[in-house]
């Protein structure tokens, strides 16, 4: 199993875990901390960048 998968596989399993009200609020704890982390890791300008890229590809993706 990918590390991809795993974590896939992690979200996939708390959000099952939860009421589908709490699942939203989840998310975006998730994406929130994960940001966070990357800052931490890769520095500022990398996390922003790949925040940047994720929310160009929900945008590309809600237009489609």
């Amino acid at each position: 199993m990918s590390d991809g998968d795993a974590a896939a596989a992690v979200v996939a399993r708390e959000l099952a875990a939860r009421p589908c009200e709490a699942r939203t609020a989840f998310l975006k704890q998730l994406l929130a901390h994960a940001a966070a982390g990357l800052v931490l890791v890769e520095g500022e300008r990398a996390a922003g960048e790949s925040v940047y890229r994720l929310a160009d590809a929900m945008v590309a993706r809600g237009a489609a």
